[in-house]
């Protein structure tokens, strides 16, 4: 990390965690963020469901909500982006505060619930967006004021569809009430029906993902794993934050919200290579939760991740942690003998199980 960089971090962590965070999303756009470019090589250059990415370090749902700064992400280095979630409608989200750090822990709390600009002000920005070689992806959100949640995810999808390249179904926010309902098996199943009838509709059919929750039983994990393979899905996405407390130091420890950074790194690893084994290598996987090294994304990759995402370590590490993983990740595939990343997907994976 440069000095630059540093300071920058310093100064943003003696705001409000919310206001930093807005304030990282403008220095983005006004190029006050260095910024590398594209990061790739042959080993790390992968097809993640039929999409083709420089490297397989992605940046997780959440920090990009309304796609406002597309452009600059999309020169940070990752190899994909996701951007949202959107809802129908806009809507505020929960009452401030509602982002916490926890410094002590590498981690952080959020219960933003779903707060964005709606989908068509959303899809209108997506729509004006220049392509590049980085796909681009919409986290998919539901209304908490809606009386028909699960129509909700397709309403997204047929709004902003045309205008991405992949989607995500996030039925495992813990930040609006009785939304992690949706995983039960028969919701689930009805739920992407009607995603997957939007999609079928759009002029060019994109991937959809379903992102789940880290906080499930084995039985939870078989079911959905079960839903996700007969339901035309092109991977999973795991995990979400979680709503454990174990072993936490800070003193915004008690918070309510979903977890995520550091201490997600075991839990979530875990649950990818349970689906890893239950799906048996039928679908891809993204693994997020935790990582903050080179190491840590390989973890994830041997434990049956064709890909990974990054969100929450970036608070603590900044942008120069996307290249810094992805030619880490290169060194490493190297290491071991692989000529891509795709050889070494899954070949770990009994370590977490």
């Amino acid at each position: 990390m440069s000095l630059v960089e540093r300071t920058g971090l310093a100064l943003l962590h003696r705001l409000d965690p919310e206001r930093a965070h807005g304030l990282s999303l403008v220095a983005l756009n006004t190029g006050l963020a260095p910024l590398p470019g594209p990061v790739t090589s042959p080993r790390l250059a992968t097809t993640l469901a039929g999409m083709d990415l420089l490297n397989p370090v992605g940046l997780a749902a959440g920090y990009d909500k309304n796609g406002t700064a597309i452009a600059a992400l999309s020169r940070a280095g990752f190899g994909f982006i996701e951007v949202g979630a959107a809802t129908p409608l806009p809507q505020p989200g929960n009452d401030k505060p509602r982002l916490f750090r926890l410094t002590e822990d590498r981690a952080a709390i959020n219960r933003f619930g779903f707060n964005n600009e709606g989908a068509a002000v959303i899809g209108q920005r997506l729509s004006q967006r220049s392509r590049t070689q980085v796909p681009v992806g919409l986290n998919l959100g539901a209304n908490k004021t809606s009386d028909n949640r699960a129509a909700d995810f397709a309403k997204v999808l047929a709004l902003c569809g045309p205008h991405v390249d992949f989607a995500t179904v996030n039925v495992s926010s813990p930040n609006t009430e009785k939304l992690r309902d949706l995983q039960g098996p028969a919701a689930l199943a009805a739920l992407l029906a009607g995603v997957m009838e939007a999609r079928a509709a759009l002029p060019n059919p994109i991937p959809v993902f379903l992102k789940i929750a880290p906080d499930l039983t084995p039985d939870d994990l078989a079911q959905i794993a079960e839903v996700a393979l007969t339901s035309g899905l092109a991977g999973i996405i795991a995990t979400n934050t979680t709503l454990s407390r174990e072993g936490l130091k800070s003193a915004n420890r008690d918070q309510q919200g979903g977890l995520s950074g550091a201490p997600l790194f075991e839990k979530s690893t875990r649950v990818l290579a349970e689906l890893s084994q239950l799906t048996e290598g039928r679908l891809p996987l993204i693994g997020v939760g935790g990582i903050s090294t080179p190491e840590q994304a390989y973890r994830k990759i041997c434990a049956g991740a064709s890909a990974v995402q990054l969100y929450t370590a970036m608070v603590y590490e900044g942008l120069s942690l996307i290249p810094r993983v992805a030619t880490g990740l290169d060194v490493l595939l190297a290491r071991d003998g692989f000529a891509n990343v795709a050889q070494a997907v899954g070949t770990g994976r009994g370590h977490w199980l």
